[in-house]
């Protein structure tokens, strides 16, 4: 959901924390608070996201996709690997290599060694588009995401910490090898 033309007149999510209070909830008041800014947070960044990503034709899914085929040696990575790297469920990542399949940015194979498997490959078209989309994304978005460069770590850490203790995913012992 993109920002409003004119500002609210008041913070909802403060007044809806001071109902909570008011309405003796205020055990969750705060978590109620956290987790609404948070999802509030993430509307408005993914439309700043699609902004930048409409004039490629790419949604913010189909360009994950796209990046993550880029970061592998070879554009190549097996789809089961890609689901569990994106963090989806298989059907969705079917959808997106379905859509950039038709657009001739990825190609759909058999997996060599298991009947099973299907490799995914960027096409040339699909690193070129992913690379100028990344340019903008970069320039756009990621070098100014509104806040301030410690607020930035700080919330990098935080969120990390939240992901980290809710088993989105384990400290390694090592660092990953390369895709």
């Amino acid at each position: 959901m993109a920002r409003s033309t004119r500002p609210l007149p008041l913070d909802p999510i403060a007044e809806a924390r001071r109902q909570w209070n008011s309405h003796g909830w205020t055990s969750a008041a705060d978590g109620m608070a956290a987790v609404t800014s948070i999802m509030r947070a993430q509307q408005l960044m993914l439309a700043r996201v699609e902004a930048v990503l409409k004039p490629y034709g790419l949604s913010f899914a189909r360009y994950e996709m796209l990046t993550l085929l880029s970061f592998t040696r070879d554009g190549v990575l097996p789809m089961a690997s890609a689901t569990a790297r994106l963090q989806v469920h298989p059907t969705s990542v079917t959808n997106t290599v379905d859509r950039l399949e038709k657009d001739a940015l990825v190609t759909r194979s058999a997996h060599p060694s298991d009947g099973r498997a299907a490799l995914l490959t960027l096409t040339d078209a699909g690193r070129a588009l992913v690379a100028r989309a990344s340019s903008d994304l970069n320039a756009v978005v990621f070098e100014v995401p509104g806040l301030e460069r410690d607020d930035l770590a700080q919330l990098v850490r935080i969120l990390g910490k939240f992901r980290r203790d809710a088993g989105d995913f384990d400290i390694p012992d090592a660092p990953a090898e390369p895709l």
